[in-house]
């Protein structure tokens, strides 16, 4: 199957920190961009935001984080609602949530694998896991021939999420 081609974000939300990957415009090779901090004022969002559009950036990829049984809890309620707030910012851009379930973990082992030292993994630990988050999308959309993920569509009469 085909790949649209184009660069993607992916978005790996947490309570205090926003881990950001991109990839390249074949969809080949993911890699980590930033890690931004949760701000009261948004102004995470508004970064990630001018990360999108510098990027041209044909859609973001939010992970979605739920239990082993499938699940929601409230990490997945937290992410669907940075994942509003953002598709508000980029209207124009396709927003969706896919499944990161153990998204960190890998993140962890990747690192390790790579020979980072553990006290050295919270720095990049939400690039990375954002890493995953895309490369598990980009290959959802190589398997099916669709774009990836629950996109999050815009309310016309309301000018807000659904």
């Amino acid at each position: 199957m085909s790949l649209r081609r184009g660069v993607r974000i992916g978005v790996d939300v947490g309570t205090v920190r926003v881990g950001v990957s991109r990839c390249d415009p074949d969809g080949i090779l993911t890699m980590p961009v930033e890690t931004l901090l949760r701000a009261s004022d948004s102004a995470d969002l508004r970064r990630l935001e001018g990360i999108v559009r510098a990027h041209d950036a044909l859609e973001v990829i939010v992970g979605l984080p739920r239990h082993l049984r499938g699940g929601e809890g409230v990490s997945a309620k937290g992410a669907r609602k940075y994942a509003r707030r953002l598709k508000t910012l980029i209207p124009s851009v396709r927003v969706a949530l896919v499944d990161e379930r153990l998204s960190s973990n890998q993140a962890h082992a990747r690192l390790r694998a790579s020979g980072v030292p553990e006290h050295e993994h919270r720095s990049v630990i939400d690039q990375v896991a954002a890493q995953i988050i895309l490369e598990q999308a980009l290959e959802l959309e190589r398997m099916s021939g669709r774009a990836p993920g629950e996109e999050i569509i815009l309310d016309n009469h309301e000018g807000r999420p659904q």
